[in-house]
C-alpha cells in the first residue's frame, strides 16, 4: 500500500476532483498537503482549459443547444478535460441543491447558462449566490416566478428558497413563505411576449435557442410592508437574502450539504429534521466558518479540506460516486477525450442509466444522493461503464497504465505485483482484505493462461489490462 501521504492526496483529490493519475499524484505529493488545497481553490477562478467558443468550432450544435444533449455533454467534456476540477465540481454540487431540470424547461442553453453562474458565483458569498440564483431565468421559469405577481403571488420559488434552498423545514412559517414571494413579485423574465411567440414557433434560426434574461419589474412588485422572521418593512427579495443568510438553520443547512458532498453520504435531505448529522461537531465548526467569513464558501471548503474530520481515514469511500463522478473520473484516467469528440453526446447519456441524466434531475429536491446510487440495474450499468473503458487498450490513458504496470518483462509480474501495480496507476491506495484477495484471485489467473498460451504481447496486455477492469467493479473504486 501507498505511503500515508500518497493517501491523503489521493483521498483529496477523490473529493476535490475527479479521482487523479498516479503521475499527477506523485507531484501533488512533492508539495505540500495544504499549499495544493490553497492552488484546487484558486484555479477555480483560472481555468485553462478550451473556450466555449474553441468547442463549439468542433461542435457547432453546442450553441444551438436544441436539447439538453448538447448542453450535458458539453458539461461532461469540461469535466473531463478541466485543470481546475473543483471548479466543476462545486457546480456539481450546486446542480444537484438547486435542482432545474430540462422536463420543464425545454432549454438546453439556459441550463448551460446556469451552471455557468454556479460557477462564477458558486464560491464567492453564499448571499451573492442566492440572489444571483433568484435572478437566474432557468431558476424563475423552474419555480413560476414568472407567475408570481403583485397582487396574485405565486408561492413557490418563495417556498423553496426556505425549504430546499437556504434553511429547511422547521425554522420557518407559513407566513414566512407568502412575504417571501411577495418580496419577489416583478423578478421575472424579460422580452416574455417575444420570447413566449419564439417558443412557440420553436425557432431556432439564425443562432439557436436564445437564452432567457432577467428583468425587475418594477410596477409588478408588491410595494407594501411584509414581516418576514421578525423582521418588518417594505422588504425586496435582495432583504430576503439577506435575512435567510443571517439565520443560525442556513449556516447548519448549508454546512450539512457541504459535508454529504465532500466528506461522508448523509441521509436525504427530506430526512434531515428527522435525524441528526453524522457529525454534528464538523457541521457546527463549518456554521462557524460561516458566519466569520462574512458567508464565504471558499473560506468554508478550505476549512472543509484542511480538517481533520475530512482528512480522517474513517472518512475515506464513505461517498458513493454520482454517476456524473464516476464517468469523469474513468474519462480522465483513459484520456479517451483530448479533445471535443462528437462520441462525447452519446457516452455521457450513459449517466442516464445509473441513474444521473444531467441537467434534467427528477424534481426539484434533485438526486437523493448516496447509497440510493446503487440498485441492481445501476450498480450493473456502473460497474460494465467502467469495466469497458478500463480494459481499452485503444485508448492513451490505458495504455499508458498497462505500460507502467508491464514495465520491461511482463512474463516476470506476480499476482501481488499486478494487483499492487493495477491499484497504483488508479490512484487506489488503499483497499480492504476482500478486495485485495479477490483481485489476487484474478490476477493469477491471467498471468496463469497468459504465461501458458505463449501469448502474444499484445494478448499480453490486455490480460494485465483485464485487472484493471475487474478494480474498476470494485466498492473502493465506486466510492469516493
Amino acid at each position: 500500500m501507498a505511503d500515508k501521504d500518497v493517501q491523503l492526496m489521493a483521498h483529496l483529490m477523490r473529493r476535490a476532483g475527479f479521482g487523479v493519475s498516479r503521475e499527477t499524484l506523485d507531484e501533488l505529493v512533492e508539495k505540500s498537503y495544504n499549499e495544493t488545497v490553497d492552488h484546487l481553490l484558486e484555479m477555480i477562478g483560472h481555468p485553462t482549459r478550451l473556450t466555449d467558443n474553441l468547442i463549439r468550432r468542433y461542435h457547432p450544435e453546442y450553441s444551438g443547444m436544441m436539447g439538453n444533449q448538447s448542453a450535458g455533454a458539453n458539461w461532461m467534456y469540461r469535466m473531463v478535460s478541466t485543470d481546475a476540477p473543483l471548479r466543476e465540481k462545486v457546480g456539481l454540487m450546486w446542480h444537484g441543491i438547486f435542482a432545474t431540470g430540462y422536463s420543464k424547461l425545454a432549454n438546453g442553453k439556459v441550463l448551460h447558462d446556469q451552471i455557468r453562474m454556479f460557477e462564477r458565483h458558486g464560491m464567492g458569498s453564499f448571499k451573492n449566490l442566492l440572489i444571483e440564483l433568484s435572478k437566474d431565468p432557468a431558476m424563475i421559469v423552474w419555480l413560476d416566478n414568472s407567475e408570481n405577481h403583485r397582487g396574485s403571488v405565486n408561492e413557490n420559488y418563495g417556498r423553496e428558497l426556505l425549504e430546499l434552498f437556504s434553511m429547511g423545514v422547521g425554522n420557518y412559517s407559513e407566513h414566512d413563505v407568502k412575504e417571501a414571494a411577495r418580496a419577489f413579485t416583478g423578478w421575472t423574465i424579460g422580452n416574455t411576449e417575444y420570447m413566449t411567440l419564439k417558443s412557440a414557433r420553436d425557432s431556432v434560426w439564425p443562432y439557436g435557442r436564445l437564452s432567457f434574461h432577467f428583468e425587475y419589474k418594477e410596477d409588478d412588485h408588491d410595494n407594501g410592508e411584509k414581516e418576514f422572521l421578525d423582521h418588518k418593512g417594505n422588504l425586496n427579495g435582495e432583504d430576503i437574502v439577506a435575512i435567510i443568510c443571517g439565520q443560525p438553520a442556513t449556516a447548519a443547512f448549508l454546512s450539512r450539504h457541504m459535508y454529504s458532498f465532500f466528506v461522508a453520504d448523509e441521509p436525504p435531505v427530506p430526512e434531515w429534521p428527522y435525524k441528526p448529522p453524522r457529525d454534528e461537531d464538523a457541521i457546527a465548526a463549518l456554521s462557524k466558518v460561516y458566519f466569520e467569513s462574512d458567508y464565504n464558501i471558499t473560506e468554508m471548503l478550505r476549512f472543509l479540506f484542511k480538517s481533520d474530520f475530512f482528512k480522517s481515514e474513517q472518512a475515506r469511500y464513505q461517498r458513493v460516486k454520482s454517476p456524473a463522478e464516476l464517468m469523469a473520473g474513468v474519462l480522465r484516467l483513459t484520456e479517451e477525450f483530448d479533445r471535443p469528440k462528437i462520441d462525447m453526446n452519446p457516452t455521457h447519456l450513459q449517466a442516464t442509466f445509473m441513474g444521473q441524466w444531467l441537467l434534467n434531475p427528477p424534481s426539484v429536491e434533485g438526486w437523493h444522493w448516496g447509497p440510493e446510487w446503487i440498485d441492481s440495474g445501476a450498480l450493473v450499468e456502473r460497474v460494465n461503464f467502467a469495466s469497458e473503458r478500463l480494459g481499452n487498450l485503444d485508448s492513451p490513458g490505458v495504455r499508458t497504465m498497462v505500460d507502467r504496470i508491464a514495465t520491461d518483462n511482463p512474463s516476470e509480474l506476480t499476482p501481488e505485483g499486478l494487483v499492487e501495480g493495477a491499484l497504483d496507476v488508479l490512484s487506489l491506495t488503499d483497499v480492504s482484505e476482500k478486495t485485495q484477495s479477490a483481485l489476487i484471485e484474478f490476477a493469477e489467473a491471467q498471468l496463469s493462461e497468459m504465461n501458458r498460451s505463449s501469448d502474444s504481447e499484445s494478448k499480453s496486455r490486455q490480460h494485465i489490462a483485464n485487472v484493471l477492469r475487474l478494480v474498476g467493479a470494485t466498492p473502493e473504486f465506486q466510492r469516493a
